[in-house]
């Protein structure tokens, strides 16, 4: 089958090359342009970019798509079967998504309709969701509103991250695309009910605010891992939490240090462990060692954010 993939992040990785693999036409991939990164700040090109030209496949960087009629007419002139899309970071416009025979399909990283949007991982996690999944779309115009083609669902785990769950969801999103396009199922529209929204994250919800229990922030600590983390202030520091778990009760004010394992006092009479911590400009280190070097006194209260 002849395609064009679309798609940025590690994430899409595995599709692009499982569609390789399969012996599919990739003619062409579309990823987002090369951005500066690192200490020296060179542009450097995104995970799809990289791998797409290790398997030798063109490669191409529209900053947009929607108003450029020139890149419109050049998508259609690759006569496309399908278009494959994973998290490429750009809306596709009417004349894209209607250019390929079969349309668009997207790999969206969710049990639709629950968590629309642009964090879906990360929301459910965060919501402790039983389970998440990955679903095959046939695009519309709307945000992730177009009907289903394939779902297949994966357990959450206690103690999963956002890490965890990514690769194993890029996995699962990879050989279900192959069978999309292999069995051309048929599209089945997303419920009215159940519909919830994933927003793109922000630097506030990296904050850490001891009165919620220690349940919802242990959630929290293994939502935003490892990106964008959670944090804490502690002596003028913003220490990073990398690991934590609930760890019993607590009578004590939120955000009271309440001895050196260490363990927080948190929201209803609630206790979190720190398991691993960073310092600004540090490695990361587990609890014990970090403690070595950085005191959190028993009895200490932490503050809670700016803008709790």
């Amino acid at each position: 089958m002849r395609l064009a993939f679309m798609g940025s992040p590690d994430f899409a990785v595995p599709a692009l090359r499982a569609l390789v693999a399969a012996g599919h036409e990739v003619a062409a991939v579309y990823a987002q342009p090369p951005r500066p990164a690192g200490r020296g700040q060179r542009e450097t090109p995104c995970p799809v970019h990289r791998a797409a030209l290790e398997l030798g496949l063109p490669v191409r960087n529209p900053a947009r798509l929607r108003r450029d009629t020139a890149e419109h007419e050049a998508f259609r002139a690759l006569d496309l079967d399908a278009a494959v899309v994973a998290a490429y970071g750009l809306i596709l416009p009417k004349p894209i998504l209607e250019a390929p025979r079969r349309g668009c399909l997207n790999i969206h990283a969710s049990l639709l309709p629950r968590w629309r949007g642009a964090a879906p991982i990360h929301a459910a996690v965060l919501a402790g969701d039983a389970e998440t999944g990955i679903t095959i779309m046939q695009m519309d115009e709307g945000l992730d509103t177009g009907a289903m083609l394939l779902r297949e669902a994966t357990p959450i785990g206690p103690r999963d991250t956002t890490a965890v769950l990514h690769d194993r969801l890029a996995e699962i999103g990879a050989r279900l695309v192959l069978r999309a396009l292999a069995e051309n199922p048929v599209p089945v529209p997303q419920p009215a009910e159940g519909m919830t929204y994933a927003p793109k994250l922000a630097k506030a919800d990296s904050r850490l605010d001891w009165r919620e229990d220690a349940a919802a922030l242990d959630r929290r600590v293994r939502a935003m891992t490892p990106w964008p983390g959670t944090q804490f202030e502690a002596g003028g520091d913003a220490i990073r939490v990398l690991a934590a778990e609930p760890a019993g009760t607590a009578d004590a004010a939120p955000g009271t240090v309440l001895d050196t394992l260490p363990r927080i006092a948190c929201g209803g009479g609630t206790a979190l462990r720190l398991l691993r911590l960073q310092r600004p400009g540090r490695a990361p280190m587990e609890a014990d060692a970090f403690l070595r070097g950085y005191a959190l006194t028993p009895g200490t209260v932490l503050p809670l954010p700016p803008d709790a």
